[in-house]
């Protein structure tokens, strides 16, 4: 017997699927697949709905429980699925008694009225670093977006549990942790007092001094405070990487999107870090193809890649998700949509080369991850073989493909933990 889960999506999903495996085997459930899904785009929940189809025909006697958001936001579409055994809603996926088989078929609360628990991380035998959820949902309304009503509003873990969870990780060797959420830079705005996310990041630097490194996952561009631009300019254990949720970079269409920022906003942040972190790099997440995108609009997308000097862009070929008002817009075709994304992407190739390139020559302490890999600060991956979990002083020799290359610094020990 056993018990597979299927992630899809982002950071705090993979957060909670350890946490949905936990939960189920105390719900005494050790023969299922659980599939935690993702509604940020069509494909995700294409891949998901294709994931079940093939989870049924390699374990045809298996229940097969799907959740996450796009089972909030879609449940019928997966409730009408034969494969599927169970629908929960993301309010539920954590929740005691949820695997239980006994219960309903489609148990889909209201996620903006629902209690959510965020999950508790935990660290992984074959992980080197812990990514500790801190906040989920969203309190912003993008125009191409369906996450709130897969989310619900948002909602902070406490600081003194962030620390606890933090202090407990590095007990059990974790030597990097990821804060991770939904909106992250949102933190602490439900919190007595409305902390802002530097706080939180100067509390665990603080409290939690064995703490080697201190990285966080994707934040809005619209948002970044004193306290965490001060972190940055004060703690090298504070990883100097950052990713951006830019989306475009066109006014009108950022506009349209019904984002916080615009052009000349999201460049202005970029600045300000590197003023006082001048060894950050950025990555970004950039959609192609959005709703009435002219030819022009989609040549500032592509300029602001280099404007900004982004070293890792994710790319998103829009899709119009059920119900959001970009859907309403005027579409581009398909064809224009597709080729748009991949001139996108191969801007960001060139952009990542060059960035890899530029440091060559460079000695960094770089955390060995499993694989063949290590990472750099700056969260340049690294080929390179280590113990995993070490820290390594590695000088920097090439750029190979999408890896840097390297060697041991004089004095450096790959095999130091």
């Amino acid at each position: 017997m056993t018990l597979d889960v299927l992630t899809f999506g982002c950071r705090l999903n993979a957060v909670e699927s350890e946490a949905m495996r936990a939960r189920a085997e105390a719900d005494g459930l050790t023969d299922a697949v659980l599939v935690n899904t993702c509604a940020v785009t069509a494909e995700a929940v294409r891949q998901a709905r294709q994931a079940i189809r093939r989870a049924r025909r390699e374990r045809p006697d298996a229940p097969i429980i799907v959740t996450g958001c796009a089972a909030q936001t879609e449940a019928q579409t997966f409730a009408a699925m034969p494969e599927v055994t169970r629908v929960l809603g993301n309010a539920l996926k954590t929740a005691p008694g949820a695997y239980r088989l006994s219960g309903q078929r489609l148990a889909v609360s209201d996620i903006f009225a629902a209690p959510v628990e965020l999950a508790t991380a935990r660290p992984l035998k074959d992980r080197v670093r812990a990514h500790v959820a801190v906040q989920t949902g969203c309190d912003h309304r993008c125009t191409f977006c369906v996450i709130p009503y897969g989310r619900g509003n948002s909602r902070s873990v406490p600081a003194g549990e962030v620390v606890a969870q933090v202090r407990a990780l590095v007990d059990q060797g974790v030597k990097e942790v990821v804060l991770t959420g939904v909106d992250l830079t949102s933190w602490g705005a439900d919190l007595p007092g409305a902390p802002p996310l530097g706080r939180l990041v100067q509390r665990i630097l603080k409290l939690v001094p064995d703490l080697a490194r201190l990285r966080l996952s994707s934040i809005d561009a619209a948002e970044i405070d004193a306290a965490l631009l001060d972190a940055f300019a004060t703690s090298e254990r504070l990883m100097p990487y950052l990713h951006l949720s830019l989306q475009h970079g066109d006014d009108l269409m950022l506009k349209r999107m019904k984002r916080r920022h615009l052009r000349a906003d999201a460049l202005a942040l970029v600045a300000r870090v590197r003023a006082v972190r001048p060894d950050v790099a950025f990555g970004a997440d950039l959609i192609a193809g959005f709703p009435t995108e002219s030819e022009a609009a989609f040549s500032n997308l592509l300029s602001l890649v280099d404007e900004a000097d982004l070293a890792f862009v994710h790319t998103f070929p829009y899709s119009p998700r059920p119900g959001t008002p970009a859907a309403r817009m005027p579409q581009l075709p398909p064809q224009t949509i597709k080729a748009r994304a991949a001139a996108l992407r191969q801007t960001g190739d060139r952009a990542l080369d060059r960035h890899l390139r530029a440091q060559v020559g460079r000695t960094v302490q770089a955390l060995v991850e499993n694989g063949g890999q290590a990472r750099a600060p700056d969260h340049s991956p690294i080929a390179f073989e280590g113990a995993p979990g070490a820290l390594a002083r590695l000088v920097l020799t090439g750029a190979e493909g999408a890896r840097l290359t390297a060697t041991p610094a004089v004095g450096g020990n790959p095999h130091a933990g």
